[in-house]
């Protein structure tokens, strides 16, 4: 989860967290105590309000491009059944409803869940929120044409278990659509020293810069998984025009990866 949080906000229980195999209960506690201001442009999670058009354009691409479907259609995610995981306050499960897609949303923090369920009816969206986890539908046998897994993997305890668990939970011929950190040099930099401690977008400990994952171990893990891996494209910020966009050339920091089910 790419966020940005004020370290001087005052804490809040974290609610209930759902339990799970691969749920790390620090990683959704400490991101729960922000979740009122998931829909502050201007707050903390400012930082992904940014990003958001361009994993939407991702998102977007990659699914009209997977299912041959119409560019550029108001609602061309009509008849496709989405599951976005670690929804937080729902900034991607709400476009994705525009879209047309049927829309299952789920997180293992209550209070997200609360805020995005909120913040869906008064934009006048059908969403089925669920604080819940991917084990947890997978074990109910639910399943779905498209999986969105945007800045999760790398805030799971188990990789290999939560894939696993994603590889069910998708249909055949379905696509996944992944999204994290890469474990350079430069991500240090950029995630950890410039984000975290130098320009405060982020609380300090937001993230652990030993479980950010390169492009080719994530390749691995979703190979191992069932899934068959698609390339790497990178998410990039220009700070001079305080707008990120896609590279197929620089994933040295935030990049996302598509995982697809054999049919």
């Amino acid at each position: 989860m790419l966020n940005e949080t004020n370290p001087e906000s005052p804490e809040k229980s974290a609610g209930t967290i759902a339990s799970g195999g691969t749920v790390d209960p620090d990683e959704v506690a400490f991101f729960a105590k922000i979740a009122d201001t998931w829909w502050d442009p201007k707050g903390p999670f400012k930082p992904l309000h940014v990003l958001n058009p361009t994993r939407l354009g991702y998102i977007r691409q990659e699914v009209e491009r997977h299912f041959g479907l119409k560019e550029k259609a108001q609602q061309p995610f009509t008849d496709l059944r989405l599951l976005d995981i670690g929804c937080g306050g729902g900034l991607i499960s709400e476009p994705m409803a525009r879209l047309g897609a049927e829309v299952v949303a789920v997180d293992a923090s209550e209070k997200n869940i609360k805020t995005a369920s909120v913040h869906a009816k008064q934009s006048g969206l059908s969403i089925d929120f669920h604080n819940t986890t991917a084990e947890a539908l997978a074990e109910a046998g639910e399943q779905f044409d498209v999986i969105v897994n945007m800045e999760v993997i790398e805030h799971v305890a188990d990789v290999d278990a939560f894939l696993e668990a994603c590889r069910k939970l998708l249909k055949p011929g379905g696509i996944m659509l992944l999204s994290t950190i890469n474990r350079t040099a430069k991500s240090y930099l950029f995630a950890i020293v410039g984000a975290e401690h130098v320009l405060r977008w982020l609380p300090v400990g937001a993230h652990d810069w030993n479980k950010f994952i390169k492009p080719d171990e994530l390749a691995t893990y979703v190979k191992k998984a069932g899934f068959e891996a698609g390339g790497a494209t990178g998410f990039v910020f220009s700070p001079f025009g305080g707008k990120w966009h896609l590279s197929v050339t620089d994933t040295g920091v935030n990049y996302a990866m598509t995982a697809t089910a054999p049919k």
